[in-house]
């Protein structure tokens, strides 16, 4: 993700609109600052959702990893049986 662009929370106020079109066509994420500090991040929906979906596949990736370490693990084969049941029973 780019560096993102910096604007203050008046310009935000004043040029709301043409704010809003140029952070859809330049993806690239907006700070919003208030009196010299940073405030919210703006994001376009798509680079949002795109965020969102790898944050969920790191998310289960971690999962997957603390039960390899804890030993929550099982064979390919009874994983396989596991699934067919769990196909047939729905």
């Amino acid at each position: 993700m780019d560096d993102p662009a910096v604007k203050p929370v008046t310009e935000l106020k004043r040029h709301a609109t043409r704010i809003i079109e140029q952070l859809d066509e330049s993806k690239t994420p907006l700070l919003i600052t208030e009196r010299g500090r940073a405030a919210p991040v703006m994001l376009d929906v798509d680079s949002y959702r795109a965020m969102v979906r790898k944050l969920e596949q790191l998310e289960g990736i971690a999962r997957g990893e603390r039960a390899i370490a804890e030993g929550r693990v099982v064979s390919p084969r009874d994983a396989k049986s596991r699934r067919e049941r769990w196909s047939n029973g729905r």
